[in-house]
C-alpha cells in the first residue's frame, strides 16, 4: 500500500543544508496499524508529511498503491489525497466559522459526493455527536473537535489514514476516548492506520512501530 525507497529531506538553515531524513526505506501493508514514535526532531512529522504527499522529498521515492507522488504536481497530489487520504492532527483543524456538520461535509461536497449530509451525519453520529451537528468549533470541547475532525477524516471513506499526535492537546481521559474512537472505526473501515506519537502506551495499539532516531529508521 505505502512505499519509500531511500527517501531523504533536507532543507537549507545558516547557508548550509539540514538533513531532516535520512534514506528511510519502508512498507506499510494495507489495512495495517503502524506507529511512527521517535524523540522530538527525530523527523516523525517530516516522514508523514512526506508519506501523505503533503510535502516534497528532496530524494528517494512515495508509492502509494502504485502512484509514485513524486510524479504528480501540487494539484494532482491534492487530488490524489482527495481520493485516498484522510487526516487527523492534533490541533484539530476544523474551520470556525462552519457547524460540526458543514466542517464534516466539506470535503464530501468537494468531492462532488451527492450524499454528503447524509455521510456526514452518520459518522457525527458515530462518534457521539448526533446531538451537536448545529454546534459551531468554539461551542465544543477539545475532545468534541477533535472527534469531528475525525468523522470528517473517516465520512470521505479513505484508503489510508494519517494522525499527528491525535491526542496531543486533550487531557488523558479525553484523550484515551478519542484514541479509542480511532482504533474503533478504523477496525470497522479497515482502513490503514499511520499514526505519529510520542505515547509509546498508544504505539503498542498499533500492529508495528517505525522507530526514528535522528532523521534515520532504526527499527520497524
Amino acid at each position: 500500500m505505502i512505499k519509500a525507497e531511500n527517501l531523504h529531506k533536507r532543507v537549507p538553515m545558516a547557508g548550509r543544508e539540514l538533513e531532516i531524513l535520512k534514506g528511510i526505506n519502508l512498507e506499510i501493508k494495507s489495512g495495517e496499524s503502524v506507529a511512527v514514535v521517535g524523540a522530538s526532531g527525530s523527523g516523525k512529522s517530516t516522514l508523514l508529511g512526506l508519506l501523505a504527499g503533503l510535502d516534497e522529498a528532496s530524494g528517494g521515492r512515495v508509492i502509494i498503491g502504485g502512484t509514485e507522488l513524486g510524479q504528480l504536481d501540487e494539484d494532482g497530489r491534492a487530488a490524489f489525497r482527495a481520493e485516498n487520504v484522510g487526516f487527523v492532527f492534533q490541533s484539530f483543524q476544523l474551520l470556525p466559522a462552519l457547524t460540526a456538520l458543514e466542517n464534516v461535509m466539506l470535503p464530501l461536497e468537494l468531492k462532488g459526493q451527492q450524499d454528503a449530509r447524509a455521510q456526514a451525519g452518520y459518522f457525527l453520529e458515530r462518534v457521539g455527536l448526533g446531538s451537536r451537528l448545529d454546534h459551531y468549533p468554539r461551542q465544543m470541547s477539545g475532545g468534541e473537535q477533535q472527534r469531528v475532525a475525525i468523522a470528517r477524516a473517516f465520512a470521505s471513506r479513505p484508503e489510508i489514514l494519517f494522525a499527528d499526535e491525535p491526542t496531543g492537546n486533550l487531557d488523558a481521559s479525553t484523550g484515551a476516548h478519542v484514541i479509542d474512537l480511532l482504533f474503533e472505526l478504523n477496525r470497522e473501515h479497515g482502513t490503514t492506520l499511520v499514526l505519529v506519537t510520542h505515547d509509546l502506551k498508544l504505539a503498542d495499539r498499533c500492529e508495528r512501530r517505525l522507530q526514528l532516531e535522528g532523521g534515520a529508521l532504526v527499527a520497524q
